[in-house]
């Protein structure tokens, strides 16, 4: 085979180490940007916060201290930390990211508190006592029980059998397995440790199903309770018929008229099916909004949030350093210049892109601010592609876990696109404002004779709106309504 030399010409696309971090972070919602930067601040030290006016320049920074131990004392020292001339106090414009800014530095004055005013009271919080646990509040109770040894040990390892919504949902038989042989225990004294279990608060505890849970906090109930014989019989074996909302049925069970049916009903719906859950400890998701929509003279305007934006600079002692010694061999510090100058940049284009699709998608959606979801017109991301000259794939980050609060709530970016209803008009309505208008009517109807989903499908097809009758059931149940007979009252 003969070799030779050929010149090709292909084009490909190559993503660069700054443009993969701007797609990156163009992605992460506003805690996990915050995450990251703190997770670069620590490794970085071309890179601060700006933190304000108003610090002490007495005291040598961290920045400092630092660069004197990689650059070493005399080679500092003959350098200078920046020059002769004293630094100027100025953020960092990021549109001219060669030209770093200052170090603030901290501590120093002639305080005993560093240079301030001693922190007032408020400054320190009390720790928060620890929240009491399922297994807690039994084991307490248990513990003022007069119990043998054996019989507490026993009730114990009931109570470690619990799950989160304090139902025992091993069997015994396999819970019995658990003890040693030579212990002796016994079915029978499982037993008695359970109903030991079930009298503990809250009723309801220690329960095998949801049945069994209802009739113990039933049981609970004064004898003289309204309705308590009734409901007991309805939980014994009829609880699926009260599910269902057969009042017809129950009716003729418990020998009752409407009001006596109402009266079970209402008086199961009181009980606690899941008694354990108050003690669960679930941890709070918060939501920080991205931006925020104002309406200002008769016009709604978006505006990113600033206590959610990291501000940002360069170390100006570093910065200088490496600006006056271009030949140094330092080429680590150079390299970490170069990534904090791309992350200011980053973030900057990060939160300009998140604005220019806020305001894009409030200026498509101003009757949604004025007049609430059933005003709602339908969008979708190629719409806010095309006017913005993005693509398609930005506009899906920018809008996934960034969030917007309004006048009428906080919401996500992604909640103002959805799919459109044709109208007999040649328009088009949004499947959000038809969710609203359905759960409009669904709220106003009467109780007793409730709407079905052909019901709902004519009275929007009066309004001009085209939806069949098994569009308004999946919107039904994306909303979490029941159907027409589970919504029917006696």
């Amino acid at each position: 085979m003969k070799q030779t030399l050929q010149l090709k010409l292909s084009q490909h696309l190559t993503l660069t180490p700054q443009l993969q971090q701007s797609i990156r972070l163009l992605q992460l919602s506003t805690l996990e940007l915050n995450a990251e930067v703190e997770r670069i601040l620590q490794e970085n030290p071309l890179l601060e916060k700006d933190e304000g006016e108003g610090e002490d320049e007495t005291a040598p920074s961290e920045a400092v201290v630092v660069a004197r131990e990689r650059l070493g004392e005399a080679e500092f020292d003959a350098r200078g930390p920046a020059g002769d001339e004293e630094p100027e106090d100025r953020p960092l414009d990021v549109t001219q990211a060669a030209d770093p800014s200052d170090v603030e530095d901290y501590g120093g004055g002639d305080s005993d508190w560093g240079g301030g005013a001693p922190p007032e009271d408020d400054d320190f919080y009390p720790q928060q006592a620890a929240a009491s646990t399922l297994r807690d509040h039994l084991i307490e109770q248990l513990s003022t029980l007069n119990l043998p040894l054996r019989d507490r040990q026993i009730a114990l390892a009931v109570i470690d059998a619990l799950n989160d919504d304090g139902y025992l949902a091993t069997p015994l038989e396999e819970l019995l397995e658990l003890f040693p042989g030579e212990l002796g225990i016994e079915e029978d004294d499982l037993k008695i440790a359970l109903n030991y279990v079930q009298s503990f608060d809250p009723p309801g505890v220690g329960a095998r199903d949801c049945a069994d849970c209802l009739r113990l906090q039933l049981k609970a109930l004064p004898p003289q309770t309204p309705w308590r014989a009734e409901a007991l019989k309805v939980v014994d074996g009829h609880l699926a018929l009260l599910a269902n909302r057969d009042f017809t049925r129950l009716k003729r069970l418990l020998h009752t008229d409407d009001a006596g049916v109402r009266g079970v009903r209402d008086l199961v719906r009181s009980l606690n099916p899941r008694p354990g859950a108050q003690f669960a400890r679930t941890e709070a998701n918060y939501v920080v909004p991205d931006v925020v929509v104002r309406k200002v003279r008769n016009q709604w305007v978006a505006s990113l949030n600033e206590a959610a934006m990291p501000k940002l600079r360069l170390n100006r002692i570093y910065a200088d350093i490496l600006t006056r010694n271009r030949e140094s061999s330092n080429q680590q510090l150079a390299a970490q210049l170069q990534e904090a100058k791309w992350l200011i940049r980053n973030v900057q284009q990060r939160f300009e892109t998140i604005l220019r699709v806020a305001q894009a998608i409030v200026d498509r959606q101003r009757r949604f601010f004025e007049h609430g979801e059933v005003a709602m017109r339908p969008m979708v991301l190629r719409e806010i592609a095309d006017m913005l000259d993005l693509h398609e794939s930005t506009i899906s980050r920018v809008t996934t876990q960034k969030y917007m609060l309004t006048p009428r709530g906080t919401y996500e970016l992604k909640y103002f696109f959805g799919s459109h209803v044709a109208t007999d008009s040649g328009g088009a309505a949004s499947a959000t404002a038809i969710r609203a208008l359905i759960k409009q009517l669904i709220g106003a109807e009467n109780p007793r004779a409730p709407l079905t989903d052909s019901r709902i499908a004519e009275v929007l097809g009066e309004q001009g709106i085209l939806v069949a009758r098994r569009t308004i059931a999946k919107y039904r149940e994306a909303l979490q309504i029941p159907p027409v007979n589970m919504r029917k009252s006696p």
